[in-house]
């Protein structure tokens, strides 16, 4: 079993690209299963095989503790760890190839809290990666792409495991895309767009971050995918398959 934890800010894609790859795996013959981590969802793109709703009600939360909405989701985001061994159970018994985990769509209640660490530290897996989405919308400018890699070098940090970075709404930011592509997969080229930034004073502490980051080695190039148009999903897959199969895609 390989575990692919997905992450990102709220309306990057998360749950749209689970149930892409979902698909991805099934039409390749393999046995994908889809686990909800998110206890606050209303609506899914795809029904989860596991679902942390059935552990965690929101409702009922607010009820027994006079909870308001945010202080009911920040409980039942710490209360996730509590029900990793149910959530572990239903895996097992499904025992699949692939399990693509939905993480919640505040991605501070996952990664910057104790529960989602724990969380990925002691699920039981062969292998496990995070892919952390870089919302296209929100990182056309070279700000915007900075303050976002810090947060995916954040995650990264945190998780402590082997992290793909996906730029998902190629297909929205059309005019944008090879820039934000050059920035992924050149720092000098990003310290250059940040050089015609107005603002010189965060120009220049984007820059030190930038330096840092590549430093460090977090400065890493993205996959570009849409999840409406399915473009980029065979790099993506190719990427996945080099980290949680050897390089293999895995067969029935």
């Amino acid at each position: 079993m390989n575990a692919i934890f997905i992450t990102g800010t709220a309306g990057s894609g998360k749950s749209l690209l689970t149930s892409r790859l979902l698909q991805w795996y099934v039409d390749r013959k393999s046995f994908p299963i889809s686990v909800n981590l998110d206890p606050g969802v209303v609506n899914l793109p795809y029904k989860p095989d596991v679902d942390v709703r059935d552990y965690i009600d929101i409702n009922t939360l607010m009820e027994t503790y006079d909870l308001g909405p945010n202080g009911s989701l920040i409980m039942a985001s710490d209360m996730i760890a509590t029900r990793l061994d149910e959530i572990q159970d239903e895996v097992n018994n499904l025992n699949p190839d692939y399990i693509l985990i939905d993480t919640p769509g505040q991605i501070e209640l996952f990664a910057f809290r104790a529960s989602g660490p724990y969380f990925v530290s002691n699920f039981q897996s062969d292998n496990k990666v995070t892919l952390f989405i870089y919302d296209g919308m929100l990182v056309s400018s070279p700000i915007n792409f900075v303050s976002i890699g810090l947060l995916a070098s954040s995650v990264r940090l945190r998780l402590k495991i082997a992290q793909i970075n996906i730029l998902t709404k190629r297909d929205l930011i059309v005019d944008k895309l090879r820039d934000i592509l050059k920035w992924s997969s050149s720092a000098l080229s990003l310290e250059s767009s940040l050089d015609n930034e107005k603002d010189a004073e965060y120009s220049l502490l984007s820059k030190d971050l930038v330096r840092s980051m590549s430093k460090g080695g977090f400065h890493q190039n993205l996959i570009a995918v849409s999840s409406m148009t399915l473009n980029g999903m065979v790099n993506l897959s190719a990427a996945l398959a080099r980290i949680v199969s050897q390089g293999e895609e895995i067969k029935d």
